[in-house]
């Protein structure tokens, strides 16, 4: 009965349901709720600013951009240095020493050291092509032999394509996880950034 009534507050009263509440639900199966009234607050009036100030934090923020497209531009082209590729001072100070003047090869020389090259590279694929060809026919008699024995006994065949375990003996005895190291104090979520910047 009492859902009766509320249903027929709303239908009858629509100025006062709409500002009163925003929507109908059900918390519960038993009784219909009313959302709270959200009421507005008026806007804080914005405090004047002197137009000159406001220019002026403009003139800085401006300044300030066109300061570091500079900084950029300038230091566009310069690549981040790489520890491992960078020349010691030593070698760059020793460097009139070491530079080798006067070595001029004849043209006799150059050509013999092409060929030389020639006839290696020559070497190593004829090399290649070897492995390849013995590769090759020890899987074609591999493969011929176990054809073989398949038809003489499967069972036989079946035990000859199980993998052998004593071809590598290898046994591994261990810890199954790390074991605390002594004397090692964890740290308390500290993070130091030892990575280095460069400008």
């Amino acid at each position: 009965m009492s859902l009766i009534n509320v249903l027929l507050r709303s239908t009858l009263q629509p100025a006062v349901r709409s500002s009163v509440a925003r929507s109908l639900h059900t918390g519960t199966t038993h009784c219909f709720h009313y959302t709270p009234v959200l009421c507005a607050e008026p806007l804080k009036k914005k405090k004047k600013i002197d137009p000159q100030i406001l220019k002026q934090r403009e003139e800085r923020k401006r300044k300030r951009l066109e300061k570091q497209i500079r900084r950029l531009e300038k230091n566009a082209r310069q690549l981040k240095p790489i520890e491992e590729l960078e020349v010691p001072i030593e070698l760059l100070d020793e460097q009139d020493k070491r530079k080798r003047t006067g070595l001029k090869v004849s043209t006799e020389e150059q050509e013999q050291r092409i060929l030389l090259e020639k006839q290696w590279a020559k070497y190593k694929m004829q090399e290649k092509l070897a492995d390849y060809q013995a590769i090759d026919r020890v899987l074609a008699a591999q493969t011929k032999a176990l054809n073989e024995l398949r038809l003489e006994s499967e069972e036989l065949y079946q035990q000859a394509i199980q993998p052998d375990q004593a071809l590598l003996p290898l046994k591994v005895e261990g810890p199954v996880s790390t074991p605390p190291l002594t004397g090692y104090e964890m740290p308390d979520g500290e993070y130091i950034d030892v990575s280095k910047k460069w400008d």
